[in-house]
């Protein structure tokens, strides 16, 4: 297995891909956050960084041509303006640091990127360029962990952006973001051969539950789904970090 997984903790991990791929699908994000943080509960979860970042360039092309009318370009630019300066912070940083200490620092990254998606929390006036810029430089930063979206989720949900735009806009911009964390990746170590064994082997399983995810199979609205997917986020990150305190 790759990364020397045990049969129990492989299985886990299809099963945390496949849901986490079925919340990319059907709400536009959540897909990276909740495969590490499921990896950081039975493996050093910096090991799933670079197979989610791979992936996630493989699913942005399977939903492409749905969501291409909805991208807003500008959002796009000004966050990937923003990320040039923070993935390269990020990856430095998360490639440093133990397993214990990577755990418990995305699992409370999470945990306070959740709370703040479950506030409730608005933007008094429309976001100009500038916060475009700084959100797309902590996203960044975030990303060394492949944990990018969570603050740009957090940033849109506080705005009034229609449902398709944010989704398509989430993705558009994910796609960026992975094109430039993926050399910083490589050049720092951290993709060897067993990420992209694990990468192919879990493509199937990824491009089955954003299908899935994209046929709109739940009855419940994409905002009350992501509701629920954040309190799913939340849990798992939450049991990473009793496990990096224990």
């Amino acid at each position: 297995m790759p990364f020397d997984l045990s049969p129990a903790a492989a299985l886990w991990m299809a099963f945390a891909i496949f849901v986490a791929s079925f919340v990319r699908g059907y709400s536009g994000f959540g897909f990276a956050a909740l495969v590490v943080s499921s990896a950081s509960l039975v493996t050093n979860p910096l090991l799933f960084v670079p197979v989610v970042i791979l992936a996630d360039t493989v699913l942005t092309a399977q939903q492409a041509r749905n969501i291409w009318p909805d991208i807003q370009w500008r959002r796009v630019a000004t966050l990937f303006a923003g990320c040039l300066v923070g993935v390269p912070l990020g990856v430095i940083f998360l490639s440093s640091i133990g397993i214990d200490a990577a755990r418990a620092a995305i699992s409370v990254y999470v945990l306070v990127m959740c709370v703040i998606l479950l506030s409730g929390w608005t933007m008094r006036r429309p976001a100009g360029d500038a916060a475009h810029v700084a959100t797309g430089i902590f996203s960044g930063i975030a990303n060394g962990a492949a944990v990018g979206g969570l603050p740009v989720a957090a940033f849109f949900a506080a705005q009034s952006i229609p449902a398709a735009a944010f989704r398509a806009t989430l993705i558009a911009y994910f796609t960026g973001l992975d094109f430039w964390t993926i050399p910083l990746l490589w050049w720092s170590g951290l993709i060897t051969a067993d990420t992209l064994l694990a990468t192919l082997f879990g493509l199937p399983i990824m491009i089955a539950g954003v299908w899935a995810g994209s046929r709109h199979f739940l009855s419940a609205a994409p905002q009350d789904f992501r509701r629920f997917a954040i309190l799913l986020l939340a849990t798992l990150a939450l049991m990473g970090l009793v496990k990096s305190l224990w």
